[in-house]
């Protein structure tokens, strides 16, 4: 079935592919559009160390539903420039000219995974959002930061009329340090890492990160039970266990410190943007871990910039839970583009 108008309604109908394509899991999910709804056919979800072609992850979850799809739009954790896509925490490659080639598919479309986001934010509902921090401020623009594999950033620019995504790299930019802490932090990451980003510290593995800088500041030795967990699986499900449980309390330590960066580079953003609407954290470190989310915490290093405190007094900040955004974004902007 392709993408097409009904003659009777005059709405759009057919099938839309869209992707959420990162450094720890590939996304996929196939819409029908019926009558300009978006219905769920099929999901799936790959990880992606676990598979060295792209293109081959792409055609295992079309299968026999290959015909059927009129557009693809894959949200792609990296730049995007000229149709393609390098992901920065994966040796992944999308290049749009490749996919066409191999799909037969006409209508493909690469975004940045955090513009993906973006566009499916004015469709959620309110039960999509948890409220870190009520605002006054009813317009202007916005702000998406994204703790994940890596840290994600985007703008929403309003002009009036219309919200109008755009991506930006601002996670890979420099962490500025605030107290002689965070001083002894950069140099703990700089001579791991030869570069701090906020990324090093706003992130799954930032998280890893800041423990293993308040082991060493500390001097803490870490316990065996503890040891064996976290090389078993993924460090930052065990720390954030290990916080909710409080048996070992330099987990609910990092944790906090993490909150405490989180809302500091969440600020910046704002100002940068001058994000009256609203900042939006996305990402799954947050939704699955609510409970361990000092609010008062991140308002206190949120409202912290001297002359800037009564600006970002007035903006909200909210927690996306619905883990489909992106998808949904990226189906969005396939139907934006079609109308055209």
């Amino acid at each position: 079935m392709n993408l097409r108008k009904d003659t009777k309604t005059e709405f759009l109908s057919g099938y839309i592919l869209a992707g959420d394509i990162g450094g720890t899991n590939a996304r996929f999910a196939l819409f029908e559009l019926v009558n300009e709804e978006l219905k769920l056919f099929k999901e799936k979800s790959y990880k992606t160390k676990e598979h060295h072609s792209f293109l081959k992850v792409l055609k295992d979850f079309c299968g026999a539903d290959l015909t059927k799809i009129e557009s693809i739009c894959l949200g792609v954790a990296g730049p995007v420039s000229m149709g393609k896509a390098q992901l920065t925490n994966s040796p992944w490659l999308i290049d749009r000219t490749e996919i066409i080639k191999e799909t037969n598919i006409q209508q493909v479309w690469i975004l940045n995974d955090m513009e993906a986001h973006a566009y499916a934010l004015k469709n959620l509902k309110s039960s999509d959002y948890y409220e870190i921090k009520k605002g006054t401020a009813s317009s202007g623009n916005a702000g998406l930061i994204s703790p994940g594999t890596g840290l994600g950033e985007a703008g929403i620019l309003w002009d009036e009329k219309h919200f109008i995504p755009f991506a930006s790299e601002g996670g890979h930019c420099d962490f500025s340090p605030r107290t002689e802490l965070d001083s002894t932090l950069w140099h703990y990451l700089n001579k791991k890492f030869g570069h701090v980003s906020w990324e090093r510290i706003v992130s799954g593995p930032g998280i890893y990160n800041l423990y293993l800088f308040l082991l060493e500041y500390r001097n803490i030795e870490e316990p065996e039970w503890f040891s064996t967990q976290i090389k078993k699986t993924d460090p930052t499900l065990v720390i954030s266990n290990g916080a909710k449980d409080s048996k070992y309390p330099v987990c609910k330590e990092t944790i906090d410190l993490f909150i405490r960066f989180l809302a500091i580079e969440s600020a910046q953003l704002a100002l940068k943007f001058k994000a009256t609407k609203g900042i939006y954290i996305g990402g799954g470190i947050l939704p699955k871990n609510l409970e361990l989310l000092d609010n008062q915490l991140f308002k206190k290093h949120f409202v912290n910039s001297n002359k800037m405190n009564p600006l970002l007094e007035q903006i909200p900040v909210k927690v996306i839970l619905n883990e489909k955004t992106a998808l949904t974004g990226a189906a969005l902007f396939s139907i934006s583009k079609l109308k055209r």
